[in-house]
């Protein structure tokens, strides 16, 4: 999620509306709203010092709001929760072992994507785990993605131009 989507979700998990925090952080109760919504709406990105003003507002870690630095265990985290909080993903003990699992059940067809798409990852390191393709190539795969996924389960198909009905006739399909 973005630094705006972020901000909308813990703003709604609050119960607050945007001038309410808006006024909450000092802005005038007049522009309240409007300065919220340039931020939500990703027109404009909070400075280091409102990330944190909002956090405290909010309740929440900085890294919580901003967008994380994947390349850091905290970042890593923070990114995994929004994945949560999007019903992307669920936590999970299986057998003493944490695993995070796609969560089709509650995540709809988003997390029906991201299953197909984690499905095609598990397939390509399968593939390296049984030496039916070299790291590079398992490599190659990922840094390319999803160029070079031969499964092309995730893509999505665009329908056919729909057929003309001709009064009197059955449509005919195109081949």
């Amino acid at each position: 999620m973005a630094t705006g989507e972020r901000i909308r979700f813990f703003r709604i998990l609050r119960g607050m509306t945007q001038k309410y925090l808006g006024t909450v952080l000092g802005f005038a109760p007049g522009s309240a709203d409007v300065r919220m919504a340039q931020y939500e709406s990703e027109d404009r990105t909070p400075k280091t010092d409102l990330t944190a003003a909002l956090a405290e507002a909010l309740d929440v870690s900085p890294k919580a709001i901003a967008v994380p630095d994947i390349d850091s265990m905290d970042g890593l985290i923070h990114t995994l929760f929004a994945l949560e909080d999007r019903k992307l993903i669920r936590i999970l003990d299986a057998d003493g072992l944490i695993c995070i699992r796609s969560n089709i059940f509650e995540g709809g067809s988003q997390a029906a994507d991201f299953e197909q798409r984690l499905r095609a990852w598990q397939e390509q390191s399968a593939k390296l785990r049984r030496e039916e393709i070299t790291k590079e190539d398992y490599d190659r795969w990922r840094y390319r993605y999803p160029e070079f996924d031969d499964t092309r389960i995730h893509i999505a198909i665009p329908p056919e131009a729909p057929v003309q009905k001709k009064r009197g006739r059955k449509p005919k399909l195109k081949d």
